[in-house]
Parts: C-alpha cells; structure tokens; sequence
C-alpha cells in the first residue's frame, strides 16, 4: 500500500474517531494511536501551546521533551512561522532539539484556531527523508479534525 493509500484507509477511521468528541485531549490521543499503528513511526505526539511553550500532549513512542520554548527547535519554529516544517534530516537543522537521538527526520503541523497556533503534531522517523509533500497535505486535514 502506498503512503497516500494508507492516509486514504485511515482518514474515515480518524474522521470517525473524534467526530462527536468535544475534548480536544481524548481527540488527540486517539489521533496519534491511529497515525502511530498505520505508519510505524518513531514517534508520534501533540504539544500544545501554553504561554510562550509548546508543553507535551498525547503522543505514542520514546519518552519526549515535556516543554519546547516558541520558536525553538522543529516545533517551536513551526509555531513561530504558523507553517509545516519538514525536515528530511534533523542533525542538519540549526537548533534541533534532540529529545531523541534516534530522530533523523521530523514533520511538525500546527494547528491553527481563529488564526492563533494552539498545537502541533510533532512526527519524528528514524529514516531520513520519510516526509513529503504526500505527508503535509494529509496532516495538516487530519490536524484541523482536532478542532
């Protein structure tokens, strides 16, 4: 199965999931758990903006960062732009922090409401290059489903 093939099987699943569902904590969790089984990644979570930090949410793999300043690290600057950030390779990324040093490439989607970033989905892989344009398109659909 392709990857755009396995992000059109899952899609009603998780459509399904937190449709009905009004705390965006249970819809998260159920997000990752899904994301998580069908694409074996490393590592697959939310953080949610509190103040002037990202702090951790629902994820699914190793331990991770509990706190990530704005603007730091691949979250924090995906928050800072309100943009996806792919990054085929995380060890070239000036100020990448390592929660893991088995992360080799990362995809991370804000979660835009009213304009105001107030999560992301962090994605992290232990192959280099795994993300594409395939995974930001479909991400950032399954992202705005947590609203």
């Amino acid at each position: 199965m392709t990857k755009q093939e396995t992000y059109q099987s899952i899609l009603p699943q998780i459509e399904a999931l937190v449709t009905g569902e009004t705390d965006m904590i249970a819809k998260m969790a159920n997000v990752v758990a899904v994301l998580h089984e069908a694409f074996g990644f490393w590592w697959t979570g939310f953080y949610r903006v509190e103040g002037q930090q990202l702090v951790l949410g629902p994820f699914q793999g190793p331990i991770a960062c509990t706190r990530i300043p704005f603007g730091r690290g691949v979250c924090g600057t995906a928050w800072q732009r309100a943009e996806t950030v792919i990054v085929p390779n995380v060890h070239e990324f000036a100020g990448h922090i390592a929660c893991s040093s088995a992360s080799n490439s990362e995809i991370v989607v804000p979660i835009l409401r009213d304009g105001q970033v107030i999560a992301v989905l962090d994605i992290d892989s232990k192959d280099f290059n795994t993300f594409d344009e395939t995974d930001r398109l479909y991400l950032e659909q399954i992202a705005q489903l947590i609203l």
